[in-house]
């Protein structure tokens, strides 16, 4: 897959329990990206932050999680991911999605090498 110089950055904000027919809510939207052939995604875990409903959501050593943040990135086209948007928004009842432009410097599975 080729990739132009200018593509798009699609960042959803999640919570770590949220989930989707019984996986983690950020498992099914990276397996969905992979399934309509988006170029790419990568999970981020937060240690802290609050969203919509200003609860905050932190790391601490007395208890290893309490809902963590999780961002889910995924880099294509703005076409591509405005059509998965169309595609998973009614399947997230919490949370938050940004698209953003993004400089792609390059795309590479080093297996031409």
């Amino acid at each position: 897959m080729i990739l132009p110089q200018e593509g798009s950055l699609l960042r959803i904000f999640v919570g770590e329990t949220d989930k989707r027919d019984g996986k983690p809510l950020y498992e099914w939207i990276v397996l969905k990206a992979r399934e309509h052939g988006l170029a790419g995604a990568t999970v981020l875990r937060g240690i802290m932050g609050f969203g919509a409903h200003s609860r905050l959501h932190t790391f601490k050593i007395e208890r290893l999680s309490e809902d963590l943040p999780v961002v889910i990135e995924i880099v294509d086209t703005r076409e591509k991911l405005e059509a998965f948007l169309t595609l998973i928004d009614h399947e997230i009842p919490e949370g938050l999605a940004t698209l953003e432009k993004a400089q792609i410097h390059f795309y590479r599975s080093g297996a031409a090498r």
